[in-house]
């Protein structure tokens, strides 16, 4: 199977966000400080290796389908939809608010194109799902450190109401 250009446009348009996020990533990873700064700081590995296997899986299965994945920094910083990481050091509660953001980005790109790769490539598509899976539990899991616990309420309850 050959890619067509809008199959081309829309694997190469998560390939760049995939390349963001672990570039980014690395970068809050070294400027990181704070409450949690070890547990932040591992867990930002995890998700620098997925991102950076993301994007060399998909970039292999651009190539397979004979799209060309263009992964150059001119390229990236031209298109990612990603929004910039600060400079300095930046505090563990605001890197998890960053983090989020850019996970949260990604698959949101990734699920505003899904429908059009899933139509003409299914096999992408389930790839696209891997990603998509992967980058919302990182998201869940980041964005809990600066949670706080919601308060159950008597419609939150599973347990009928007067029984102990």
């Amino acid at each position: 199977m050959k890619a067509s250009a809008e199959l081309g446009s829309n694997l190469q348009s998560i390939l760049v966000d995939l390349i963001e996020l672990h570039i980014q990533g690395k970068q809050a990873h070294w400027s990181v400080v704070g409450k949690n700064f070890r547990d932040l700081h591992l867990q930002l590995d995890e998700i620098i290796e997925d991102a950076r296997l993301f994007s060399d899986d998909l970039a292999e299965r651009m190539r397979a389908l004979d799209a060309l994945p263009d992964g150059r920094s001119e390229t990236i910083t031209k298109t990612t939809h990603l929004p910039k990481f600060p400079e300095g050091e930046v505090d563990t509660a605001e890197t998890v608010t960053l983090i989020t953001v850019l996970l949260n980005t990604t698959v949101d790109n990734i699920r505003e194109v899904h429908d059009a790769v899933d139509e003409e490539d299914p096999t992408s598509a389930d790839l696209l799902h891997g990603f998509i899976e992967k980058l919302e539990q990182y998201a869940w899991m980041v964005s809990a450190e600066n949670r706080k616990p919601r308060k159950p309420t008597a419609k939150d309850s599973t347990r009928p109401v007067g029984k102990a």
